[in-house]
């Protein structure tokens, strides 16, 4: 690996550490600010479900903390346990964007609907391609065609990462949008679930990042073996 690449890794991993921390301590600064009228995240997630017209998604809970997520499948959204039962901003942040997945499932928001669609490939070439770059490196030289099966998966992966990041803004927009317009963020703590919801966004640009450089590095190594 070259110095420039080095870098480039070194830097993308520090981002990386120093965007999850920052959430951490966004989650546990504003997990104790509570909402004004004292709602928990399944509250809030049911009201905005209903304000949306969406009586078909069940919201549970899930274990684990920052685990929460909607899943298109079984249509439910799944609350990890600091924020089902929470009444905090944090909570109703987070319930609002988990139901923002809902809502643009419902309106057949076009970049959740691809990467819906690309979940059974992805998850497929997740299980093998790291076996595959690991050997295409390895046989470079005798059967570079492995080392190119290897990227073509990769660069799966990393298509996910991007479409990922539209999906994932339009649902704090959304949320944003619901929480100020049905009053349960106020001038006093709106900007509050905006910070949260902006820091948890900034994890998805960091990922995307570091999946592109990943991708380009494995393609210098096909491209200078073969050359």
């Amino acid at each position: 690996m070259t110095p420039i690449a080095w870098i480039i890794f070194i830097g993308i991993a520090l981002i990386s550490y120093l965007v999850q921390l920052n959430l951490q301590n966004k989650f546990k600064k504003y997990s104790k600010v509570p909402t004004t009228n004292g709602m928990t995240g399944r509250d809030v997630a049911v009201k905005m479900l209903q304000d949306n017209g969406i009586y078909d998604v069940t919201v549970t809970h899930t274990p684990g903390k920052l685990t929460d997520h909607y899943n298109p499948t079984n249509k439910t959204v799944n609350l990890s346990e600091g924020v089902y039962a929470s009444n905090s901003i944090m909570a109703a942040a987070v319930a609002a964007h988990e139901c923002g997945h809902a809502v643009q499932h419902a309106r057949a928001y076009a970049p959740l609907t691809l990467r819906s669609k690309l979940v059974p490939v992805v998850s497929f070439a997740s299980n093998v391609m790291t076996w595959v770059l690991l050997g295409g490196i390895l046989l470079v030289n005798t059967f570079p065609q492995l080392l190119l099966a290897g990227i073509i998966l990769f660069a799966m992966t990393t298509l996910f990462s991007i479409i990922t990041l539209p999906v994932e803004i339009d649902a704090s927009k959304r949320a944003l949008v619901w929480l100020n317009r049905s009053g349960i963020t106020n001038a006093s703590n709106h900007r509050q679930a905006e910070s949260a919801l902006r820091s948890a966004a900034y994890t998805y640009v960091v990922a995307a990042l570091g999946s592109l450089a990943s991708l380009f590095y494995y393609i210098m190594i096909f491209l200078g073996r073969r050359e």
